[in-house]
């Protein structure tokens, strides 16, 4: 049934497509809100996400990180349900919730027994709109925010390579700001500051319900309009079109700061899938993220990791799916006796290879078949699959694209991946870092927390 599943995607035989899998259901709420539902029977359960279009790329300067702030507070209680009372209410019911912020959107989901999907519905929608935000919770719970970014963040090495990165190669992009804040913004942030997110971008029309599970279309519908079609819609502030400036030249970053290991960095600035679904260009790089890393039979393991040993680990990664253009990165640890400049030149060479000669067909087609088995495996998931609906819908891409992704990636030639890795991937526009481990035990008084360590260097 997997084998049969693969060649569906693969475009070697055809099926209708509710025999792969159960067509997607979209309503639209007087007030804005929009309704996804998949019914999947497999399993009693249901996931309920309601996915916000605001997070860290919707965030001026001197705010950074008070979508994530938002998230946390969302947990604090409304005037309907105390503090504390929605976990207690959650947990009693066997359930499991939870939230996420990203750079372009915030999502809140429950995970219940399919008879509970109006428990989760009743309680979404009463926070939308109603959340107490009290003073002296807040206090508390931005302190706990920074204690978060000091363990993800300022305590990680390579999360603060990735951070300096970032800044660096998003120079106008909103991108260039971390999700979790920087931490002057979040030491001086304010609940009014958090009232008034909440105000703007918490409404009806702004938001994206996805239910995924074992529910019939019509009656989530219906659920939908009994708890939420009263919420009042708003206008939501229109966003400036924003668009990173072209790169003018390599530019590289030196982070030094206590870690065990070294580590190399190397962004290209890619496009994304937007409006134009059928522009060839994301979907050529996606497939040239797993040419090079995807699994052990791709070129990085096979020739940087197996056969010149010059690397501990060697990765591409590429997300094609974000509001605004985004990165191609490359990210590899070499193994002791090599050094960072010997790894990126070997990076480097793997890159030109491609510019320079066409992949053949059977590692082309390999490349195809692994992005399929890992969508066939994200099907088995009514986490994923909601995520899935979720992410499209919150940066205003239509869900038929991940109905219809492995048949754009079908349609990548040889040529279109050797056109693509020399529009794109040229060593002008990288944004090169280095992580330079320093002993944990410096003499040095200035170096006695992490947090304070980091130095960048840019030319």
């Amino acid at each position: 049934m997997f084998l049969k599943k693969i060649l569906v995607y693969l475009g070697l035989i055809a099926l209708p497509i509710l025999c792969w899998g159960t067509a997607i259901h979209e309503y639209h709420l007087k007030n804005g809100l929009v309704l996804l539902v998949k019914e999947d029977h497999r399993a009693p359960a249901v996931i309920s996400e309601i996915w916000y279009k605001v997070g860290s790329s919707y965030e001026p300067n001197g705010i950074t990180g008070i979508s994530h702030a938002l998230e946390h507070m969302m947990f604090r209680g409304t005037k309907k349900f105390g503090p504390g009372t929605l976990e207690k209410i959650v947990s009693e019911n066997g359930g499991v919730q939870n939230a996420f912020t990203d750079s372009d959107f915030t999502a809140y989901y429950q995970k219940f027994s399919s008879d509970k999907l109006a428990l989760s519905f009743k309680l979404e929608a009463d926070r939308m709109r109603n959340l107490l935000l009290h003073s002296q919770d807040f206090l508390k719970e931005i302190q706990v925010v920074m204690e978060e970014r000091r363990m993800r963040v300022d305590d990680n090495p390579q999360e603060v390579l990735l951070e300096r990165l970032n800044a660096a190669a998003f120079v106008s992009s909103p991108y260039r700001h971390p999700v979790i804040g920087w931490k002057n913004d979040l030491k001086n942030m304010t609940v009014e500051d958090l009232r008034n997110w909440y105000k703007t971008w918490y409404v009806p029309n702004n938001a994206v319900l996805v239910v995924v599970g074992d529910v019939k279309p019509k009656q989530v519908y219906h659920l939908a309009q009994t708890y939420f079609s009263n919420l009042k819609p708003l206008s939501v502030p229109k966003l400036k079109p924003e668009k990173n400036i072209p790169p003018l030249g390599e530019k590289r970053l030196s982070i030094h700061t206590p870690a065990q290991l070294p580590w190399l960095v190397m962004a290209y600035p890619a496009p994304v899938i937007n409006q134009n679904l059928n522009n060839p260009d994301p979907y050529a790089l996606d497939l040239i993220a797993t040419l090079l890393s995807g699994g052990n039979s791709a070129r990085f393991a096979k020739k940087l990791v197996r056969e010149q040993q010059i690397a501990a680990d060697a990765n591409a990664s590429y997300n094609p799916i974000s509001r605004l253009d985004n990165l191609f990165l490359l990210e590899a640890t070499p193994t002791p006796g090599h050094s960072l400049i010997e790894l990126e030149s070997s990076l480097l060479k793997q890159i030109k290879l491609l510019q320079t000669f066409s992949v053949n067909n059977e590692e082309l087609t390999r490349a195809k078949t692994q992005i399929a088995a890992d969508k066939v495996y994200r099907e088995d998931s009514i986490t994923a699959e909601a995520y899935e609906l979720g992410s499209l819908a919150a940066i205003n891409l239509p869900w038929q694209l991940d109905r219809d992704y492995l048949k754009h990636i079908n349609a990548i030639t040889p040529r279109q991946i050797q056109m693509v890795a020399n529009k794109y991937l040229q060593p002008s526009f990288l944004t090169i870092a280095y992580l330079h481990p320093l002993s944990i035990r410096s003499t040095d008084p200035s170096f006695n927390s992490l947090s304070n360590i980091g130095s960048l260097h840019v030319r």
